[in-house]
């Protein structure tokens, strides 16, 4: 890497995975609504003509914009000064831009259907989450799941890496599910300590890596150089990734995301059947200690707890 490549800005989206810009372009989107208020009502008709629909607003002409939102054109220019743009032409450069990151997020919310109550992220919500399920289901390989079992039930230790939104939280529900069997882990969801954590791991230890997209980065590099150290690695992530390719053990799974922006993502659901599938698996090769730490940890939970009403067995 150069050191002109160093000044190159680096963002890391939900998922971790990182992204180099070499031009950064401002959200002109949130510029026009923060700046409405300040506007003269001439300017505010040409903001609520853009807002309401922005791709119009990107591909209409300058005079079809000022006959929409029935002002002169001189008024769109001062419009597109006022929150901050040169003028018309750059307003519409970043408009686009804008429109091509954020389009799904600008649709109107959706109508109420029969049998919703109104609510029609209801069926959206469970609908999705019983989907994600069957593929999981469908996808997961079962030989590849008693693989992965059977070296978590024989590591010394076992870490796991997930960077993001989504996979530190699985990193994380990893960590809870397979220690109760008595197993050494750690969950690491900081790029730093993954790259410090692979660089102690040795031959009998094992790595976890969770990756919605198997593009994290950060993630890979420290998979790589766990298996420097000689450590085993069992990614859960989508198939035919780059992750998949540096790992021992492969459980994967591809699952569509409803269209819904402001719906939570399905594919979590799959990611946690697969990690409930591994934890449990785990726990059949180990049996005896396993159900015997299951049971000192319930024992001792139990007896500081009032009632008669067992816990979940599992928790």
């Amino acid at each position: 890497m150069t050191e002109a490549d160093s000044q190159v800005p680096r963002i890391l989206d939900e998922d971790g995975d990182r992204h180099d810009h070499v031009r950064r372009f401002p959200d002109i989107i949130s510029q026009v609504k923060d700046s409405y208020a300040d506007l003269r009502p001439a300017e505010r008709r040409v903001a609520d003509v853009v807002l309401d629909d922005v791709k119009y607003a990107v591909d209409a002409s300058n005079a079809a914009l000022a006959q929409r939102a029935g002002v002169s054109e001189p008024t769109v220019t001062r419009f597109c000064r006022a929150i901050g743009c040169d003028g018309v032409r750059d307003f519409k450069l970043k408009l686009a831009q804008s429109l091509v990151v954020g389009a799904l997020y600008l649709s109107t919310k959706p109508q109420p259907s029969n049998g919703d109550s109104g609510m029609p992220f209801w069926n959206a919500v469970f609908g999705e989450a019983r989907r994600a399920l069957q593929e999981a289901e469908r996808q997961i390989d079962p030989g590849q799941l008693q693989k992965a079992a059977e070296l978590i039930a024989k590591a010394r230790q076992v870490t796991v890496f997930g960077l993001g939104g989504s996979s530190s939280a699985l990193a994380q529900e990893t960590q809870y599910r397979l220690f109760r069997y008595g197993i050494t882990i750690s969950a690491q969801c900081d790029p730093y300590l993954m790259r410090m954590t692979a660089s102690t791991l040795k031959p009998g230890d094992v790595v976890i890596a969770i990756s919605a997209t198997g593009r994290t980065r950060e993630v890979i590099e420290a998979v790589e150089l766990a298996k420097h150290y000689r450590a085993d690695a069992i990614c859960v992530t989508a198939p035919d990734t780059e992750l998949t390719r540096v790992c021992d053990v492969r459980l994967t799974m591809a699952v569509p995301e409803y269209p819904d922006t402001l719906k939570p993502t399905a594919s979590r659901y799959a990611f946690l059947a697969a990690i409930d599938l591994l934890a449990v698996a785990s726990a059949y090769k180990l049996d005896g200690p396993a159900r015997e730490t299951v049971r000192r940890i319930k024992y001792n939970a139990q007896i500081h707890r009032t009632g008669k009403e067992m816990e979940p067995l599992g928790d």
